[in-house]
């Protein structure tokens, strides 16, 4: 079962660019971003409502609120770059996120640094300039094809401090409390904007749409979840390769389902940092002590 609640995560992660790509086209980003978190937290809700008979929402804990505006400004600036870029833009979201809570383990927490861990911040952001670069010639990118990009790496910082508040929050909460109250609040924060930002539908309302902010809205609510539910059984080798898939399903789903175009650097840069990643969560093998002879 803990396989089944991993491939389950990392499937719902690949599809993101599409889902959002997809609803794109009734709604703008801000309602998006809303949609997300309000149905996320009604599935989540509903879910531990069933297993547990009750919920439990506590909203005055300082990491609750700091976990809740990384996560608000995380969708909320994918969403926005998802909207202008191609769907397979958010696979940035996860190296420069590996490469924020590298410098923050050193940082906030005084955790040493090794050699391996700068190589693997090395890889993770040149594959993202490359990815980013894509090819594009310099005066184009400084005139602003540069943007998305730029969005991404914003977001991945947002999703960086939600996982740091995630670490915090675990020491006195469970995962599916400590989420729905965190998801809880970021749809309070997303919405604020609305009224003034907000377009509402810009497009022809379709099932599809709807299915996929729906869709969008179980990724929230349960995919965290799975994930950390599958981790305390899964060993972490497998966790680590089947997670980085996500990037690969991710592209594979843009062009199959957008025709969006897969050039060399994309493939490339992809590479670079999927390595990255992997170089720092494997990991090393322990040296066998050496037996003296008696």
């Amino acid at each position: 079962m803990s396989y089944i609640l991993l491939l389950l995560a990392t499937l719902a992660w690949s599809f993101v660019g599409v889902l959002v790509k997809s609803a794109s086209s009734m709604v703008d980003s801000a309602i998006i971003s809303f949609a997300r978190f309000f149905f996320g937290v009604i599935f989540l809700g509903l879910y531990l409502f069933i297993r547990d008979g009750k919920i439990r929402i506590r909203l005055g804990m300082k990491w609750v609120w700091i976990g809740a505006v990384g996560k608000a400004a995380n969708y909320a600036l994918e969403n926005i770059a998802l909207q202008i870029g191609y769907s397979y833009g958010n696979i940035l979201v996860q190296p420069v996120q590996t490469v924020v809570l590298l410098f923050a383990a050193g940082l906030l927490f005084k955790e040493k640094i090794a050699l391996r861990g700068w190589i693997a911040a090395a890889f993770c952001v040149a594959g993202v300039i490359v990815v980013g670069w894509n090819g594009t010639p310099l005066d184009e990118l400084a005139q602003g094809s540069g943007l998305t990009t730029l969005l991404f790496a914003l977001a991945g910082i947002g999703a960086a401090v939600h996982v740091l508040s995630q670490r915090m929050l675990l020491k006195t909460m469970d995962n599916g409390n400590m989420n729905l109250s965190v998801f809880l609040m970021s749809t309070v924060i997303v919405a604020v904007p609305i009224p003034i930002q907000s377009h509402g539908f810009t497009g022809p309302i379709t099932a599809w749409a709807w299915g996929a902010l729906m869709l969008l809205g179980v990724i929230t609510g349960l995919s965290f979840f799975w994930f950390a539910e599958a981790i305390k059984r899964v060993p972490f080798a497998v966790v680590a390769i089947v997670g980085n898939c996500t990037v690969l399903f991710a592209i594979l789903w843009s062009y199959l389902f957008f025709r969006d175009p897969i050039t060399v650097y994309i493939i490339v840069g992809t590479f670079i940092f999927v390595v990255g990643i992997l170089l720092l969560n494997f990991p090393m093998p322990r040296r066998s002590a050496k037996k003296t002879p008696l």
